[in-house]
């Protein structure tokens, strides 16, 4: 996974809180699209108490909405909108009210319409035909549900929701919580999905997903219904991209203890989505990215997401942090949690090895980032990989045993509830005689990074010793070490330390480390093997066949490497090479299939008469047919192949207006440096005229910088 980590970047904010005298209870909406519009509406009835009369103001939070028929418990109510938030003052009573309004908006984040063209064919006539992929999604933390729902952005306000969500009925319709209903119209066309929560929940938690999807369902061993997600195209790819989701589900309720507290869970993935994943309740949206077929899962698998969303369950949706400052009772906890889960179905090897990799990356953070866990502004690796050993400091020291039961007993207390950083650790007071403050004060309250206590406890793993060892040969002498590279190698020692052997003799020259490089390569083990596609790129000519044995393995990095090196070292192999891999894909960003078109049309001689056609394609994943991650990938190839190219600067400047931020800053990045050099100012310059108003403004924008 670390060839591949993504970090879970939420922005975190402050809200003004609803007053302490008003309690919002139920939500019931109905919701609707105008896709074109790219619109979405409906009614809504929320119930609220409230504990004295004398309240100036009742706020929703709504974002660029605009309301009608606004009544409180059934009459006419007093009531303005503005940009921010529908704000009622009066109407209302002490005690019971009920308030209902209808609504309409175009949001422009946390709800997403995304579409692209596909192209099938027509069996009758022969023809091809020309449809659209159609999938509609939210992401609400950090960009707020209110953009799409009126509801709540402060996550103290919690609400149980109920959801009915009209569309055409050739499309599957997810919402949190049970669906309780299907109801197709008597027009035949559309049909309602009603949803209903039992519990109350925070408004960031909301969710819908909206595509053609099928599903299976497989129970845990509790006999909760897990229902999982795909593309129907993706059909193949079910098995290994839900691998263990069984495992890690009942894995947590055994060591949790605490049931999963919502009774149905869905996990469902989205193109172009915006992080790895959201926990929303019940209902996990994840990137489409993680969806691989058995090959891919080599490489790149869903297992560290799958395990960290579902920890969230319990962990954010059954207790959530009062404020950002406790942020790492969320993300701490899924990190950690996940990792356990890992554990368990890895081992203890794999686990300290992902603790120790989590350490070198905090640990040279911490030389510029000194912004402690307790505090709102602090990163996303301090929540999440510091919150995670924060954590596991907390479990030896306390002992497992006792940390267990101080966790049971702190989700059991404040479930469906907010917390903060003093709840929790009151739950370790009542367990055992643990110094908490002490705690508090080294890894929550300091921006240090407590890398001796680290070292300690990473220590007692036996495993870790010797790659503790491994690294302090570093500067000794080759061969002196040989001897000890030669006896791990043919060791049955976890993976990591045989990778390590290899980064240790990447500068070696090859005749001396021949030996060693055949080990690796006849280990069979894809990781190790791959070590070597990574470290050994110079090399005799008597050790292509070897080397080229690598492009045979199943593993779509190590394809990637080895053709590269292949072509690059042995120019009169490349139309072998090339011939050997033309019908390759790779991942979901076509990787092994844009480099193919990327190595071929650079060739000189290699099938000259379809050059037009290479370029083309390349041209074609680079347009807004594609995922954005495919896109990225073509355009970063069509940018190194240096083409003068009016169509790949035409769609960088469509990628700076794209919804997912990762790829919005590749469009500018590459547009600036573009433009920095000589003559292309006036180039790009000239794209102007013929594009669409909104690309034109950002490209006036970026050429004024």
């Amino acid at each position: 996974m670390k060839k591949f980590f993504y970090i879970f970047l939420f922005p975190l904010f402050i809200f003004a809180q609803q007053s302490p005298k008003v309690d919002f209870k139920t939500c019931d909406a109905i919701i609707r699209f105008d896709v074109p519009q790219r619109t979405v509406m409906g009614s809504v009835n929320y119930t609220f108490e409230l504990t004295d009369k004398k309240v100036d103001t009742i706020y929703i939070d709504a974002r660029n909405m605009t309301f009608t028929d606004v009544k409180i418990n059934g009459k006419k109510a007093g009531w303005v909108s503005s940009a921010t938030a529908l704000k009622l003052f009066k109407g209302y009573k002490k005690g019971k009210n009920r308030v209902e309004f209808s609504y309409k908006a175009k949001p422009r984040q946390a709800l997403y319409f995304v579409e692209f063209p596909v192209t099938s064919k027509d069996l009758s006539a022969g023809n091809e035909l020309e449809d659209k992929e159609l999938q509609i999604w939210t992401q609400g933390q950090g960009k707020y549900t209110s953009h799409w729902l009126p509801s709540f952005d402060d996550m103290n306000e919690k609400v149980v929701f109920s959801l009915d969500i009209t569309f055409d009925k050739g499309y599957t319709i997810l919402a949190n919580g049970k669906n309780t209903a299907n109801r197709f119209h008597t027009n035949d066309t559309q049909r309602t999905a009603s949803y209903q929560m039992e519990k109350p929940m925070s408004s960031y938690l909301v969710m819908l997903a909206i595509g053609k999807f099928d599903n299976t369902y497989i129970q845990s061993g509790s006999g909760t219904p897990l229902q999982l997600f795909y593309r129907p195209e993706d059909k193949h790819k079910h098995e290994p991209t839900y691998r263990y989701s069984k495992q890690i589900f009942d894995f947590f309720e055994s060591e949790i203890v605490v049931p999963y507290p919502w009774g149905v869970y869905r996990q469902v993935p989205v193109l172009d989505f915006l992080y790895a994943g959201m926990e929303n309740t019940t209902a996990t949206i994840f990137s489409q990215d993680f969806v691989v077929d058995s090959i891919g899962f080599n490489d790149r698998t869903y297992v560290n997401v799958n395990a960290h969303e579902l920890a969230h369950q319990w962990f954010g949706d059954l207790v959530t942090a009062t404020s950002g400052k406790h942020h790492w009772l969320q993300e701490g906890f899924a990190t950690y949690y996940a990792l356990l889960a890992e554990k368990e179905l890895f081992g203890e090897d794999y686990f300290y090895h992902e603790l120790y990799e989590m350490a070198e990356r905090l640990q040279m953070a911490s030389q510029t980032d000194t912004i402690p866990i307790l505090n709102e502004k602090a990163s996303s690796l301090t929540f999440y990989q510091k919150g995670a050993w924060a954590l596991h400091v907390l479990r030896e020291g306390v002992g497992h045993e006792a940390f267990r039961k101080a966790v049971k007993n702190y989700l059991e207390k404040y479930a469906y509830n907010n917390v903060d950083t003093e709840d929790f650790l009151a739950e370790i007071s009542n367990v055992s005689d643990y110094n908490t403050a002490s705690f508090k004060q080294r890894w929550l309250e300091k921006g240090s990074f407590e890398i001796e206590e680290v070292v300690e406890l990473l220590s007692k793993n036996q495993f870790m010793q010797l790659y503790f060892k491994l690294g302090e040969l570093a500067d000794k002498r080759f061969q002196d070490k040989m001897p000890i590279f030669k006896q791990i190698l043919q060791s049955d020692m976890y993976y990591a330390v045989k990778e390590e052997v290899l980064l240790q003799t990447a500068e070696i020259p090859f005749e001396d480390k021949y030996e060693l490089v055949q080990l690796a390569l006849q280990s069979g083990d894809i990781k190790i093997r791959q070590a070597v596609a990574r470290t050994v790129t110079k090399f005799p000519d008597s050790f292509y066949d070897d080397y080229k044995s690598l492009l045979n393995d199943d593993s779509y990095i190590t394809k990637e490497i080895a053709l590269n090196v292949l072509h690059s070292r042995f120019p009169e192999k490349r139309t072998e090479l090339l011939n050997l891999s033309d019908s390759w894909i790779g991942f979901n960003d076509k990787n092994l299939r844009i480099l193919w078109l990327t190595l071929a049309y650079s060739t000189p001689g290699y099938r000259e008469d379809q050059k037009p056609e290479l370029y083309a394609e390349l041209q074609l994943y680079a347009s807004p047919r594609y995922e954005s991650i495919v896109r990225q990938n073509a355009l970063a190839n069509l940018l190194y192949i240096g083409k003068p190219d009016p169509v790949v600067w035409v769609n960088l400047v469509n990628a700076t207006l794209h919804h997912k931020w990762q790829f919005a800053k590749f469009g500018r990045d590459n547009i600036r440096k573009l433009l920095k050099k000589e003559g292309y100012r006036d180039l790009i310059s000239g794209l102007l005229p013929d594009l669409p108003e909104a690309e034109r403004k950002k490209l006036e924008q970026l050429l004024n910088e």
